[in-house]
């Protein structure tokens, strides 16, 4: 597991520390909310200890921007000297997926660990989405983000998005997309260029990184920057 630790008792973090990486796992740690949120959303991590009273952003806080500013779903299990009902809840609402009342055994902590992240890996096994980049198509709700944002598409620059994802990074060219979009009864008028011109407004326009690229005479690719 490669698991961050945001927590501000020095005593504690130790104890994670020498019980986790004993036991062969990778480890990150913040003393404060605002500097686990940073790593929280620029690293990767399978799970995320949270305490719930930290300096400069609780937890609460810290697992709400993660989830709702953020987009991110990392597996957050919560740590808190705090073991009442309202507590909890709270906690729960906020985003966390578990909450451990302090003092706890460090085997407990592991296995829920380990139950959190199975959980999430399943989740993302069931997950249909195609990629590029920080730009995602899910196909199951057909939400459209690029860097954590969401992206509002008409159903045909949407569609014309999942056809140069699935292909991504070749070279899809007009006739294909052409087809894609209307069968064997494509407009006379240029409409699939207005289409691209607007799925380029939306998911490359705001960003500094363009996406979507013209092959001249041919069509249009999917790239990620280099």
């Amino acid at each position: 597991m490669k698991l961050l630790i945001i927590e501000d008792n020095h005593s504690l973090v130790a104890n994670l520390f020498q019980y986790f990486e004993g036991r062969g796992h990778v480890l990150d740690a913040a003393p404060d909310g605002l500097t686990g949120l940073h790593l929280a959303v620029t690293h990767d991590y399978d799970a995320i200890v949270l305490d719930w009273g930290l300096p400069r952003l609780d937890g609460p806080t810290l697992v709400r921007k993660l989830r709702h500013e953020a987009q991110r779903g990392t597996p957050v299990i919560m740590l808190t000297a705090r073991d009442e009902l309202p507590d909890k809840i709270a906690g729960f609402r906020a985003g966390a997926d578990d909450y451990l009342t302090k003092p706890f055994e460090l085997p407990e902590l592991e296995v829920r660990l380990e139950a959190l992240i199975a959980r999430a890996n399943g989740s993302r096994r069931r997950t249909r989405a195609l990629s590029v980049a920080d730009l995602a198509l899910d196909l199951s709700t057909l939400e459209v983000t690029r860097a954590g944002r969401a992206i509002k598409l008409y159903p045909a620059c949407r569609k014309v998005l999942e056809v140069l994802l699935r292909a991504c990074p070749a070279v899809v060219t007009r006739e294909t997309l052409q087809e894609a979009l209307w069968g064997d009864a494509a407009p006379d008028s240029d409409l699939l260029r207005s289409h691209v011109y607007e799925l380029r407004r939306a998911v490359d326009g705001p960003f500094e990184h363009k996406l979507i690229q013209t092959v001249p005479r041919v069509g249009y690719r999917m790239v990620a920057p280099t």
